[in-house]
Order: C-alpha cells, then structure tokens, then sequence
C-alpha cells in the first residue's frame, strides 16, 4: 500500500473510557474543594448574612431587645431620626469629620511621603514613627488623647511652661472646639498610612520619566503637577476611598474621648446607635440609624469611586 493510500486511510477513534469506578472517583474529587466551602459559608450566613438581613427588618420595628411583642412601624424610626436634635446634629458632625478627614488627611499623607522619598538618612526611622499610631488601637490613641487634652494636662502644662498661656484651652469641654480636637487626633492618627500608600505609588513612578521631563525643561513643580499627580491617581483613589469610608463610620476615637459630648458637639451616628441600643434598649430605632449610615457609606463610596476612576482613565 502507497503512502498516499495510507493518507487517506480513515484513522481509528479511540474508545471511550468506560463509566466505571474511576469516572466516578474522577467527579467526587472535582465536588470535593466545594465540599469545603459548605462549613465556611454556614458560618458567613449565620454570623454575617443573617444579622444583616435581621436588622434592615428590624429598622422598620419598635424592637427593644426584649422578649416582648414587636409592632411594624413602617418609616417612623427614619422620620424620628430626621427631627431629633441628637439624631440630626450626629449627622451633620459625621459628614463634616468625613470632608475634613478625607482632604486634611489625605495632604497631609502626600506631603510626608514627597518629604521623605528622599535620600535622606533618617527617612526609614522617620517613616517608622510616622506610621506607628496608625498600628495603635483607636480606643487606646481615644483614652490616651483624652488625658493629653484635659485642662490641667499636659498639652496646657506644656503651653503654659512656654509662656504661651493664652493658647490654653478646654480642648474637649468647650463645644466650639472639641470636634476639631477629635478631628485633628483622628489625622494625626491615620496620616501614617495615608503616607504609606502614597510611598508605594511613589516608588513605582520610574525615575526616567522625571529625569526625561527635566531634560525638557520641566521645573520641580512642573514636574509634580504634570508627572508624579497623574501617576499617583490609583494611590489616591485608594487614600481617598479608605479614609471616607472610615471617618463615616467612625466610633473608637469620639466614645473614647469624649462620648459624644459636650452636649452634642461631637456626636456621630455611630454614637448615637451605639446609646440608642445599648443605653436606650431603642433596637429598633438603632437599627434604623445603621441601615441610613450603611446607605451613607456606600453611596458617598460609589460616587468617589466613580469619579475617581473616571478621572483615571480620562487622565
């Protein structure tokens, strides 16, 4: 037989495998990894998923925690939290230390990571101290801020031994300032990682691009403005999405500090849920509020993302 008659012969199809104990052994191994998967899903279900479901129920309840009957309330607990005095002032202290947080915080984070992505010696060290307070526990840096801002304490000690007296002031007390005390803690905690995102976005910008615009003739501030801000877009989308999203939902530092007081001067939502409920026994109406400030958190979230990622691509 010629080649060519070979060529055309038809080949032969191997058989196929017969459906035996080794097919079926083949499937239970491939059903086996989401097998796995059955204990921690439970557990998400009943730690996560269902009291999150249970309490948007209960938002629309005059739930008290107790045993007692619960009425369906419909929309009465988000039209109490919108004419209460407490309800309303927490509201507008949490937007304003989410605005004045995000843009402080996030200067401040860029200006330390330019300031020391430099050659200078000390930088590791410095970017060591930097960053500490942010590994700190919030109620820890709460409590110690509260004793450091007290009228007899030591920041007013300190300001009174320098001759700076007049500067002394009732930090936590007076409730013109005490919101702007809690602010300034909350930046001075979180700047350090801030710093550390933008380091990473810095470090990552190519050193030829720069020395390629100073050959063009590029100043150092044509350089930021036009090479290094446009690099660091995705570090700043990540800075500017963490810290809104963490200064919405803030708790640690205000309970710590001054627990929502004077008055309500430094109230948040967050503290007002946490007294509704636990002081209260008002579940239901706690409830309510976390449903609005999860509403809060996540559409401020989507709108920053949005713009932001936009301006990316157009960039």
């Amino acid at each position: 037989m010629t080649t060519s008659a070979l060529s055309k012969a038809p080949r032969a199809r191997p058989a196929p495998a017969p459906a035996g104990p080794g097919r079926r052994r083949t499937g239970r191994r491939r059903g086996a990894p989401y097998a796995f998967l059955v204990p921690a899903l439970l557990v998400y279900g009943v730690v996560m998923l269902y009291p999150t479901l249970a309490g948007g129920l209960y938002a629309f309840t005059d739930w008290n925690g107790g045993a007692g009957g619960t009425e369906f309330v419909g929309l009465d607990n988000f039209s109490r939290l919108l004419s209460t005095e407490s309800a309303r002032a927490a509201l507008t202290n949490t937007l304003l230390i989410a605005a004045a947080c995000t843009v402080v915080q996030t200067a401040v984070g860029l200006a330390l990571a330019l300031a020391l992505h430099t050659r200078l010696r000390s930088r590791n060290v410095l970017r060591t101290l930097f960053f500490a307070s942010a590994l700190l526990p919030p109620v820890i840096i709460g409590f110690l801020w509260q004793y450091l801002l007290t009228p007899t304490g030591p920041l007013n000690t300190a300001l009174s031994n320098a001759g700076l007296g007049a500067l002394t002031q009732n930090w936590l007390g007076d409730d013109s300032i005490a919101l702007w005390a809690v602010i300034g803690v909350i930046i001075w905690q979180n700047a350090g990682m801030s710093m550390v995102i933008y380091l990473a976005g810095l470090q990552g910008i190519p050193q030829e691009v720069h020395e390629a615009a100073a050959i063009d003739g590029a100043g150092a501030w044509q350089r930021f403005r036009s090479v290094t801000l446009p690099l660091l877009l995705p570090a700043t989308t990540i800075v500017l999405s963490l810290t809104l999203i963490g200064s919405l939902k803030l708790f640690d530092q205000v309970f710590a500090m001054t627990g929502g007081g004077p008055g309500y001067a430094t109230e948040t939502l967050s503290v007002v849920m946490y007294k509704e409920a636990f002081v209260s026994g008002e579940f239901g109406y706690s409830a309510a509020i976390a449903l609005v400030l999860t509403m809060i958190v996540f559409a401020f979230a989507m709108v920053q993302l949005t713009a932001l990622r936009r301006f990316e691509v157009e960039s």
